[in-house]
């Protein structure tokens, strides 16, 4: 039951960490969610939003930075 415990508070880290990220990048005025491709639908009484290419780009930095991580931890 411990390790559970440490795994939440893991992630609980992790979420906050990312959080303070997404925090300090809308300060810092990155286009982070508006890039060209990301889908918005503004309807009378709802919106859509679905960050198609923010998506792909964190998907390609991610699998960098894994991959790279990966290659250091192996040595």
């Amino acid at each position: 039951m411990a390790e559970f415990g440490r795994i939440l508070v893991f992630f609980g880290v992790l979420i906050v960490l990312f959080g303070v990220v997404l925090i300090f990048a809308g300060r810092m005025h990155l286009p982070i969610g508006r890039l060209p491709g990301d889908m918005v639908y503004r309807g009378k009484h709802t919106t859509f939003y679905f960050p198609l290419a923010t998506s792909i780009v964190l998907s390609i930095v991610l699998s960098v930075v894994l991959y790279l991580v990966s290659r250091m931890g192996g040595r």
